[in-house]
Formats: C-alpha cells, sequence, structure tokens
C-alpha cells in the first residue's frame, strides 16, 4: 500500500476479513459490534494509520463544525482575551476554530470572508477591520442563513447579532473623571472616527465636556492610527502647542503608555502637568510608572457572550437572522497617571 494513500474503512475489512457497515461501526463504538471486535477493528485502525474523514461526513450532513472568526489584530490584548473566551464557550460542543486576521485592512478582511465562506463555516464571529467601507463581504453567508455575530467594531446592519460595550458611556466617564480631577483642557486621542467604538468614545468626550462647561476644541481631537508612532508624535504636537492641555484621554491602553512615556522623556509631569487616561485594562497600565487609569474592556466576557450567541443561533434556539445587541459592562479604573487630586485612592 502506497504510504501517501490515506486508509480508508474497506482496507481495514480487507485485512480483518469482515464488512465495510462492521469496520465502520466499530470504529463508532457501535454496541451492535461485540467489544472483542471493536477492539480488534481500534487496534488495526492505529496500526494502519487510519483518520477518520470527519470533513466528508459533516459536508453529507451540510456542516463542518467549525466556526470561523475574522479578528482586526492579533498582538492586542484584548484581542487575545475575546479569543479565549470564545475558545472556553465553543471547546465542549466540538467546534473547530478558525482565525482569519484582516491587520486593520479591508481588502484583507474581504479575502478572509471569502476563504471562510468557501470552507463552510457553519457560524461567523467578525470585529471590522479600520476602513472597512461596506458590509457587502457578508452577504453570502445571510442568503445561505449561516449566523454572524459582530464584535467590538460593528455597523448597524439588518443582520447579525452585536456584542458590544456602551462605548459612549465609557468616553464620557473618562473625560468626566479628568474634569473632575480639574482638567479644562481636554485632549482626546483616537482613531477612524467611521468606527462605532471611536464615533462613540468621542461622542461621550464631548458630552461630558459639555457637562463640565468646558468647550470643545477641535485642535485637541487627534485621530491617527493609535500606533507607537503615532503616539509619539501625538505626545510631540502636544508638547508644542502654545497652550497644552492638561488632561487627555486616549482610546488604547498601548497608545497611552507610549504617549505618557513620551511626556515623561521630555521632561513632562504625568498626573501633574498633563493627567491621562488610557481604555481597555491591558496588563501595560499596571506597569508602566506611574500606573495607567483605564476603562476596563473585560475582553473574555466579550468572547464568551459573542460564542455563547452564536451557538444558539446554530442549534436553532435563536433565529440565524437574529439582529439582538448584548451590551457588556464596562468601569473606570482609577490609577496614579489621572489623579491630580488626593481625594481618590488609585487603584492597583
Amino acid at each position: 500500500m502506497e504510504s501517501n494513500k490515506d486508509v480508508t474503512i474497506y482496507d481495514i475489512a480487507r485485512v480483518l476479513s469482515l464488512s465495510p457497515a462492521t469496520v465502520s461501526r466499530g470504529l463508532k463504538d457501535h454496541p451492535a459490534i461485540n467489544i472483542k471486535t471493536r477492539k480488534k477493528i481500534m487496534d488495526m485502525a492505529r496500526e494502519m494509520g487510519y483518520r477518520s474523514n470527519n470533513f466528508a461526513s459533516n459536508l453529507r450532513r451540510q456542516k463542518t463544525n467549525t466556526i470561523g472568526i475574522i479578528v482586526h489584530e492579533l498582538k492586542s490584548q484584548f484581542i487575545s482575551s475575546v479569543l479565549a473566551g470564545i475558545e472556553k464557550v465553543t471547546a465542549g460542543s466540538g467546534y473547530d476554530l478558525i482565525i482569519g486576521h484582516s491587520s486593520e485592512a479591508y481588502n484583507k478582511e474581504v479575502a478572509n470572508a471569502h476563504n471562510l465562506f468557501h470552507k463552510r463555516v457553519d457560524g461567523l464571529i467578525a470585529s471590522l477591520a479600520f476602513d472597512t467601507k461596506d458590509l457587502a463581504h457578508f452577504t453570502p453567508f445571510v442568503q445561505k442563513n449561516i449566523p454572524i455575530v459582530f464584535f467590538d467594531r460593528v455597523e448597524e446592519v439588518p443582520y447579525g447579532t452585536r456584542v458590544i460595550i456602551d462605548n459612549v458611556k465609557a468616553g464620557y466617564e473618562a473625560t468626566a473623571h479628568l474634569a473632575r480631577q480639574g482638567c479644562r483642557r481636554i485632549a482626546h486621542l483616537t482613531a477612524n472616527l467611521g468606527r462605532n467604538v471611536y464615533a462613540g468614545r468621542l461622542k461621550g468626550y464631548q458630552q461630558a465636556l459639555a457637562d463640565h462647561h468646558l468647550p470643545f476644541d477641535p485642535s485637541l481631537l487627534l485621530v491617527n492610527d493609535l500606533s507607537e508612532a503615532a503616539a509619539i508624535r501625538s505626545a510631540r504636537e502636544i508638547l508644542e502647542m502654545d497652550q497644552r492641555p492638561d488632561g487627555i484621554f486616549i482610546t488604547n491602553d498601548f497608545c497611552a503608555a507610549v504617549f505618557q512615556q513620551s511626556l515623561k522623556e521630555a521632561g513632562c509631569r504625568v498626573p501633574e502637568d498633563i493627567a491621562v487616561v488610557g481604555f481597555n485594562n491591558d496588563v501595560i497600565a499596571r506597569i508602566i510608572d506611574p500606573k495607567l487609569t483605564t476603562i476596563n474592556y473585560p475582553g473574555e466576557e466579550m468572547g464568551e457572550k459573542a460564542a455563547r450567541s452564536l451557538l444558539d443561533q446554530m442549534a436553532g434556539h435563536i433565529s440565524a437572522r437574529s439582529t439582538d445587541t448584548i451590551i457588556i459592562k464596562s468601569e473606570l479604573i482609577v490609577r496614579g497617571s489621572s489623579l491630580k487630586s488626593s481625594s481618590l485612592t488609585p487603584a492597583r
């Protein structure tokens, strides 16, 4: 027998002088086959290197037992925690995960969606890239009644469940905290305002300014890709302003940490000169000095809720055309980077 040829139940049946039907039942541990025969079949299957063709049998049942996931980055602690939450829920349900990574590019997201569709995934969990223009690449899933759950970065479309936090509320709490600390010129460093997460946080920022009788100054709104290089550029831009802000709300902890370090290296004191608030509650927020005030964004819980919703849809408990929105609770964690006032005790 050729070494590169897959061993079939017919090969095992021929060696053991059994019928293919008996071998098939034996491999499935069917009680109709006696224990000795089942053991003989299993032993021979192992010896011959037999691999069950689950893919073919699943296709016959119009099911592949796979879930597709599209994420916009992989090096984010938030995304890692979301994936951990998804895996935690799906591990015991017999589903394999196929992960596509868009690298914040619309074209790659489109390619990932097409690839996962042609791999016949039973369901899809997705978070949109920075520059996603439209969601037409998800239409084939909708047409085939393949359930979709969007998380974090979502759009209002007439299909797909959405799992999000209240970004407006989170942006409000971050900015209001800075105002309560006595900040009167509060800057906001964020990303593509076409994405719901950043648009919502900006809206919360603006509402908090208004409620604390502070003007919105467009020159204090900095929009970039939140990368390390962008954080350094933004810090320089802030430091070169004639009227520097005395507080800043940044929508990403890594970017906030780099920004804060850049301020310190330039001789600017945090929080005395400029108070800093980040977003996500990544590990880096607890490592830098001073520790970073941030919004806790429970990624693992978000992944668990997304996975449970998808499994319910695939099981028929919820319509595959569900358009529910699930809102996860977030909270402000106050640490040293924003504490101009001594009336609050920082978290660890």
